[in-house]
């Protein structure tokens, strides 16, 4: 039995409950409580979220290490909570195998209240994906795992380069440590870029990591005297109000643009043209809650151009327009 009906002990935050299961890895379910729990208003330092952990019932939880965890709270949290992180574990039996759930794990989805947001860290994938939550949505999960996903969920829109997918109230990242970014994604789009970035500052993390995982999965060794893309990037970095082409970059590097194309790939995951971009919107959320510049200045700061270009980015990126966003974050800092 669990020892109280009211879960969540501090009005105000954003609820949070950690989904531990037999088999579970430690250093995935610490993420949430270190990344979330760490989130502090920026006005009065304060917890923006409180993190709790359960499962399917009060008491010990064996882990894949030398050691269990002994878990305070059953589904009822997951009943309560606002938002439901589900990490991975190595004994999902038939969820793994066979794409289903046992009727203990059913019922457990089952309490989770409708609109509550749903986080997995790696394979904990498999575990939305057997629930139903993810048909037809884009998703992601470890690398190594991706074609297996696939194979056993065809509904499932598998993405198999990102660090993590954010699909609105269901969100899935790839192997362990895209469990951080991910994490942080979510701070970031809750509380904005201020908050992420002191989480990110102290837990001793980059606040945004570039590229997907396609970066780390293994591929024969480059050659040792071929150069890379860094120097590229850093100097892109000081000039993104600026028109950068291709062409540019790869000088920087002294490579032909079909090798720098290749190159970059290789090191960040993405192509040249989508990693700008990425960093131009992170620039122009940083001016939006930072400064008190207008939309159309915020968008040639950013490299933009026009406040209409960064407008359609924005929408497509965060689904909200520049104004509002700018409305959200900078208006109190926290909500």
């Amino acid at each position: 039995m669990e020892r109280s009906t009211e879960v969540f002990r501090h009005p105000g935050r954003h609820r949070v409950a950690v989904f531990a299961l037999d088999g579970v890895i430690p250093f995935e379910l610490g993420i949430p409580l270190r990344i979330l729990g760490g989130a502090l208003g920026v006005e009065d330092g304060k917890p923006l979220y409180e993190v709790v952990t359960c499962s399917l019932a009060p008491g010990p939880v064996r882990t894949d290490a030398d050691f269990p965890v002994v878990v305070e709270h059953g589904v009822a949290a997951l009943a309560q909570a606002d938002t439901v992180v589900v990490p991975a574990s190595h004994e999902l039996g038939p969820v793994f195998h066979e794409g289903v759930l046992s009727p203990r794990l059913a019922g457990a989805f089952a309490a989770i209240r409708p609109g509550t947001r749903v986080l997995s860290i790696c394979t904990g994938s498999y575990l939305l994906a057997a629930a139903g939550l993810l048909d037809g949505r884009p998703a992601t999960t470890h690398w190594m795992h991706t074609d297996h996903f696939q194979r056993l969920f065809p509904r499932v829109r598998v993405d198999p380069d990102v660090l993590y997918v954010d699909d609105g109230d269901v969100l899935t990242s790839a192997g362990v440590a895209a469990g951080v970014d991910l994490c942080l994604h979510v701070v970031r789009r809750d509380f904005g870029t201020a908050v992420a970035n002191a989480v990110a500052r102290r837990t001793v993390v980059p606040p945004h990591r570039e590229g997907g995982q396609a970066q780390y999965i293994r591929r024969p060794l480059p050659e040792p005297q071929l150069a890379g893309t860094e120097r590229a990037r850093a100097w892109a970095l000081d000039r993104l109000d600026q028109p950068l082409t291709l062409r540019q970059l790869a000088e920087r590097e002294s490579m032909s643009v079909r090798t720098f194309t290749r190159r970059f790939r290789e090191e960040v995951g993405m192509s040249a043209g989508r990693w700008l971009t990425q960093q131009r919107v992170e620039l122009a959320r940083h001016l939006l809650e930072s400064t008190d510049l207008s939309v159309d200045q915020v968008a040639r700061k950013a490299g933009f151009g026009t406040g209409a270009s960064m407008r359609q980015h924005l929408q497509l990126t965060l689904g909200v327009s520049p104004t509002a966003y700018r409305r959200t974050f900078q208006s109190s800092g926290t909500r």
